[in-house]
């Protein structure tokens, strides 16, 4: 009888992994050996799609990218209902083994692959060789290998960005040059400009002084200096053999010769921390379309326009033949969004030819105003915007195969559905509402060949990114985005169904399913104004309703950015709550997703309606969740959540502790050392010699009287959104108060703590903090 207990047992552990392992809390060291998925690309004929993955080694303390694949049209796990993402409130089924993913090329870092037309070679970025820089990879579509990979670019200045041309005879990539190296002339105008740029940086990196001269504004960005050079876009033959050297010896396939098709001193693109391209080809190759700020202060500018350029400017028909001048080619650039002095960008041109789909903003220097979808008619030059009912912030696009739908993402409350807007046509009749697709929170959606399929990505608070499938067809009938509009006739919203969903791939599921994790939690509340507030919670693993509980109270960045039903690496709830937690988060006046008057309320109101929104939602769970402790509550921000630490810290002595993180503690020192004062200016009304009653007013250093709570203060020396300075200041100030203070500071980051190690100490720290003062 025991021993056949014994194998009773080992056939259960066998068939039912989740019955031998129970479940634990999630940890960081859990966290980094989640793999993190890149956007996906489908190959042209619409079998395969390919993406990178980044692995994480914590030893190592670095993130390395590789190159994989996954065929679209198996299938992939055992569900295909529209909540089979591994969400909060819909976890991945134990036991799903995968969907067919492998690694492509094992023995280099990969990023960003783009396939070629003709599918038989996709192009990639990898550092492998002279940083970062173009390989191509040769692909067998029937087997779905790497049949062979070779270097294509060897610049000085590196290579980012790459696209093929719609021919797949050229490269389109991006390099921060020197623009006083552009404008050669002659037979050998590209080597000479190549060369230029080779022996400047050369100069810059061996050079005993490195000092650094500035002559105007945005200097610096975001996390380095500009030293001098500007991004621009480049175009390199990809089979023309033109030669090259790496480390001295020439090698026939690699090119270091490339045509700079945006010279002048401006950048061009314009700096992006990610999402679209803010440039494009058009169908017939003939021409891009990019993004550029011409303004002469692009410090205090938000007026990014679209400027078109043949591809040929001037050139002659060899690839290291006679190059146009700068002036020649900057004379043939034109700007077709000039009529408005606010920001355009992502490009994207239909497979007709016909338009160039884009964002806009209408208010110039307002970087939060609402991200409008605008239509471009390349024949007639008309602008036109669309969905102009539509009161969300339009993210990625991408168009259908017979331009007839653009696909879009777009921020609803908690989530981001993925959308579909018909031009023409259908519109007519629809007029401005587009068309919910998917739900849950979704991006960087393409669409396959046949037009049926759309490929996207998916996380949730309970997972990070995997990619997933679904219909792109329309379905039995339609219904609006979600925020109570009323459909035209014809297209009443009962007993619609969305796409179903399905996942593609499952790297994590393995992980996560051994992870105890608690759904995220919705509750309403009057706010500020009298308006409606969205706040969330999370509850700790293995809870108890019968217990108390002391909770982290984060607060959210931007000040225009909002919590969801989204994977964080920095700041993740679910992890904040693993060690005993409840965990509390509030979408204030000035959060995206609510539409444009609720973000459009914090301007000039810092600590107003967001801070009573904070204070109300926290009153609120106090009162409805009775295993709140709410004598051991600690808040923690990072950037606007930082300033608001400071300002809770200034004006109520409520909570145990708090957690300051690059958070603006000085407005008016602040305004002076940022590099992107179009924020500042527009925030605060004006500069503070302008307006300066405003930068006091919201200036948490002027409450520093009422300092108390024990506050720990985190910095970056590479910030430059908001200074060292601030943090030093804050710690400084809480120090001579007498008031109980720890930094936390990392010569090393910048706005983000990213590098492997940092982030574990950065975790261990603030748990320790909130530890310190909130579990005595």
């Amino acid at each position: 009888m025991p021993r056949f207990f014994l194998v009773s047992l080992a056939f259960i552990a066998f068939a039912f992994p989740a019955f031998a392992q129970a479940k634990h809390p999630f940890t960081f060291e859990d966290m980094m050996k989640l793999k993190r998925v890149g956007e996906p690309e489908v190959s042209p004929d619409g079998k395969w799609v390919i993406f990178s993955v980044v692995d994480v080694s914590l030893e190592a303390n670095t993130k390395t990218p590789h190159i994989w694949i996954v065929p679209l049209n198996e299938k992939a796990g055992s569900s295909t209902a529209q909540d089979a993402s591994p969400s909060a409130n819909h976890p991945a089924p134990v036991g799903m083994t995968g969907g067919g993913e492998r690694e492509l090329i094992s023995d280099q870092d990969g990023d960003r692959p783009r396939w070629a037309p003709d599918g038989k070679r996709f192009a990639f970025m990898s550092t492998k060789e002279g940083g970062s820089q173009v390989w191509i990879a040769d692909f067998d579509g029937a087997a779905g290998n790497v049949t062979g990979v070779h270097q294509l670019t060897s610049i000085a200045t590196e290579a980012s960005g790459e696209l093929w041309s719609p021919d797949g005879k050229n490269i389109l990539f991006t390099s921060d040059v020197y623009p006083e190296c552009s404008g050669a002339s002659g037979d050998n105008a590209m080597g000479q400009e190549t060369s230029c740029n080779a022996k400047k940086l050369n100069q810059a990196n061996t050079s005993k002084v490195k000092a650094l001269i500035f002559d105007g504004l945005l200097y610096r960005h975001w996390n380095a200096y500009k030293e001098g050079k500007r991004t621009h876009l480049f175009m390199l033959c990809v089979d023309c053999g033109c030669g090259g050297a790496v480390d001295g010896i020439s090698r026939p396939g690699i090119c270091s010769i490339a045509r700079d098709l945006t010279p002048g001193d401006y950048d061009a693109p314009v700096f992006s921390l990610g999402g679209q391209d803010d440039y494009a080809f058009s169908p017939d190759g003939q021409e891009i379309c990019y993004t550029s700020n011409h303004d002469k202060n692009p410090a205090a500018s938000t007026n990014n326009d679209l400027w078109i350029v043949p591809v040929n400017a001037g050139a002659g028909t060899d690839h290291v033949g006679t190059a146009a001048s700068a002036v020649q080619v900057l004379a043939q650039a034109k700007n077709i969004t000039a009529d408005k002095p606010a920001s355009d960008s992502s490009p994207l041109y239909s497979p007709d030819g016909r338009y160039i789909a884009y964002r806009a903003q209408q208010r110039p220097g307002y970087e939060s105003d609402r991200f409008r979808l605008m239509l471009y008619d390349r024949k007639t030059g008309e602008k036109k915007s669309l969905m102009v009912d539509f009161d969300r912030w339009v993210g990625t696009l991408s168009w259908s195969p017979d331009s007839t739908r653009i696909y879009f993402s777009a921020e609803d409350k908690a989530d981001s559905p993925i959308y579909e807007f018909q031009v023409g046509g259908v519109a007519k009749i629809r007029g401005s509402w587009p068309r919910e697709v998917v739900s849950n929170f979704n991006d960087d959606q393409v669409v396959a060949p046949n037009g049926d399929t759309l490929i996207f990505t998916r996380m949730s608070l309970a997972g990070p990114i995997e990619l997933y499938r679904a219909s792109a067809s329309e379905p039995p009938c339609s219904i609006s985005y979600r925020d109570g509009k009323v459909m035209p006739p014809g297209y009443e919203a009962a007993n619609c169904q969305l796409s179903k969903a399905e996942p593609l791939t499952h790297f994590n599921d393995a992980i996560l399913s051994q992870i105890s994790m608690s759904p995220l939690e919705s509750f309403w509340f009057p706010g500020a104004n009298g308006d409606k507030v969205q706040g969330f919670l999370v509850k700790p693993p293995n809870f108890d309703a019968s217990k108390k509980y002391p909770v982290k109270f984060l607060i959210h960045g931007g000040p225009q950015g909002a919590w969801g039903d989204d994977w964080s690496y920095r700041w993740n709830p679910e992890l904040f709550a693993a060690n005993g937690y409840v965990v509390i988060m509030i979408n204030f006046h000035g959060s995206t997703g609510y539409g444009q008057k609720f973000i459009d309320a914090i301007n000039g109101d810092w600590g107003g309606a967001p801070y009573e929104d904070l204070m109300k939602g926290l009153d609120y769970a106090e009162e409805h969740y009775s295993f709140i402790d709410k004598t051991r509550e600690c808040a923690l921000g990072a950037s606007y959540g930082g300033y608001m630490a400071n300002w809770v810290l200034g004006h109520t002595d409520r909570f145990k502790c708090l957690v300051s993180h690059d958070g603006m503690f000085n407005a008016e020192s602040a305004w002076g050392t940022t590099e992107e004062l179009w924020f500042n200016d527009w925030e605060f009304k004006g500069t503070p010699y302008d307006n300066r009653a405003s930068y006091q007013k919201w200036s948490p250093h002027q409450y520093a009287k009422n300092f108390k709570t024990p506050t720990l203060v985190i910095h970056g020396q590479r910030d430059y959104r908001l200074d060292v300075s601030e943090g030093f200041q804050l710690f400084t100030t809480l120090q001579m108060e007498g008031v109980p203070s720890k930094m936390l500071y990392f010569p090393d980051e910048g706005h983000w703590v990213l590098k492997p190690q940092n982030s574990k100490l950065w975790y261990e720290t603030v748990n320790a903090w909130v530890d310190q003062w909130t579990k005595k």
